[in-house]
């Protein structure tokens, strides 16, 4: 039920926090879910349309190009890749900024780089300058990732956190779906093939752009506000003075902590960096290397049939399977928890990889092949594709949390460039059994890390998770002997 209750209390950054931290992180975790809640997961999520929707279209760009600009097959895989590299800086960078200066700060400047880097791409007129673009828009979508986690989280409420940041991330669900509809149509236009993909690269421009306004409006968050400046209010900014004003106290400062980045070394957080870097390397592995090859992997199991029959069967398998998986993931999380999730998502990936690996003839019929696919499709989603984008935006510390998240991120990034660019290479060496093997020996992995590394959040507050509650008492602390003297 979304209600109104407590919205416009930290709904926007220029607006009056309660009088202490106590009561200002009580609001945020036990408000209902408002209409600003919405809000911001709209707002989030349209980065992630954008990057699901790129991940897609670019197979079937490199379909239509290899024809026009005769491509070979490092060409083709740095195309597919390029972006998922630059991705991973982009993640790293913006993240480490957004705790240096704050999320809103740079919250809008991921999607004009976004932005940018796709119109440029639909003008690239050869390889060289489709990948030099493809490298600037990879930079603005893998930025997106840190900033939208962790303002997302920040603002959630304790009940809802799980499916709130879910919701952010199933975005990619309608991306996924709107990337063969827009190549369906294109395809079917009759328009040459030239125009064809360059419609289909600069279309993913538009929804970064219609949201970029909104994004702007979002304010600070509170958490950041509180245990990064050490102040609970933003009273002069409409008129109110707290306590700690009126007393001409400035509030306690926050106590010396290992520099930022060394934060997440130490000997509590550097189990969990460890698990969520490298579940989620892992687990991009497998899932860009299969999603930016799926018209290659559909040729080789039917070449005799059209792209457009193609694109059928791919929107066919995310309209049953993954976007299903999202909404399942987003109903659930906040019941079954993080890390039953993941585990039970890497262990299905392993188990239909390993039959189309292991069981020859799903590879050579239609039906059965594309059944076995669609259900890992479907336990990726409900699974560590959501998982591990909520993860590193709940159990680290707010003065890291974005940096954490954009490592996590970043690493993730170079799993999709290595299973981007080796996919190709997999299928023409080994073809499809020996690719699906591959997927499922990395999956594998993920089970074993995520059992090893990871705690349970669910149910938590962010401070309780993350150790912030004792930075947190020491700030109430300061505050009151502020008052008082």
């Amino acid at each position: 039920m979304v209600v109104e209750e407590n919205t416009h209390a930290f709904a926007n950054a220029g607006e009056a926090l309660p009088l202490s931290a106590q009561d200002t992180l009580a609001q945020l975790d036990n408000s209902g879910l408002t209409r600003f809640h919405l809000k911001a997961m709209i707002t989030s999520g349209m980065g992630f349309f954008t990057d699901a929707y790129d991940l897609f279209i670019i197979s079937v760009v490199n379909s239509l190009l290899i024809p026009l600009w005769h491509l070979n097959a490092l060409e083709i895989a740095l195309i597919n890749s390029v972006s998922l590299l630059s991705a991973a800086l982009g993640s790293y960078l913006f993240g480490m900024l957004a705790d240096r200066i704050g999320r809103h700060r740079i919250y809008g400047l991921t999607l004009i780089v976004l932005a940018i880097g796709a119109i440029l791409s639909a003008l690239s007129p050869n390889i060289f300058f489709l990948l030099f673009f493809r490298f600037i828009m990879g930079l603005g979508i893998g930025g997106d990732y840190p900033l939208s986690a962790t303002l997302m989280s920040e603002y959630a409420n304790r009940k809802d956190r799980g499916k709130l940041i879910t919701m952010v991330f199933s975005m990619q669900g309608l991306g996924l779906i709107c990337g063969p509809l827009v190549a369906i149509a294109l395809l079917s236009s009759g328009i040459s093939l030239d125009m064809t993909w360059r419609f289909m690269l600069g279309v993913g421009a538009i929804p970064a752009l219609a949201t970029f306004y909104l994004r702007r409006q979002i304010g600070e968050t509170p958490r950041f506000k509180l245990m990064m400046q050490g102040q609970a209010t933003s009273a002069a900014e409409n008129g109110q003075q707290s306590q700690v004003a009126l007393s001409g106290k400035k509030p306690a400062a926050l106590p010396k902590k290992p520099a930022r980045f060394a934060l997440l070394f130490t000997h509590r957080y550097l189990p969990w960096i460890i698990g969520t870097a490298g579940t989620w390397f892992l687990l991009d592995i497998a899932y860009y290397g299969t999603t930016t090859s799926n018209t290659l992997i559909l040729n080789g199991l039917d070449p005799h049939a059209s792209p457009v029959q193609h694109m059928v069967e791919v929107l066919l398998i995310f309209l049953v399977a993954a976007l299903p998986g999202y909404i399942v993931a987003a109903l659930t999380i906040d019941r079954l928890g993080r890390k039953k999730i993941q585990c039970l998502g890497f262990g299905m990936m392993a188990l239909t990889y390993g039959l189309l690996a292991l069981v020859p003839g799903l590879t050579a019929l239609i039906i059965p092949f594309l059944s076995v696919y669609a259900m890992g499709y479907f336990f990726t989603e409900f699974g560590p594709n959501v998982t591990t984008f909520v993860y590193p935006a709940e159990i680290f510390p707010v003065r890291v949390r974005s940096s954490a998240h954009g490592l996590a991120a970043s690493l993730g990034k170079v799993g999709a460039f290595v299973g981007a660019f080796t996919f190709p290479y997999l299928l023409s060496s080994v073809r499809l059994p020996g690719a699906m093997g591959f997927a499922a020996i990395v999956s594998v992995l993920g089970l074993i890390l995520t059992i090893f590394t990871l705690p349970e959040p669910n149910g938590r507050s962010l401070e309780e998770v993350s150790g912030d509650d004792e930075l947190l008492a020491t700030l109430i602390s300061g505050q009151r002997e502020a008052i008082h003297s």
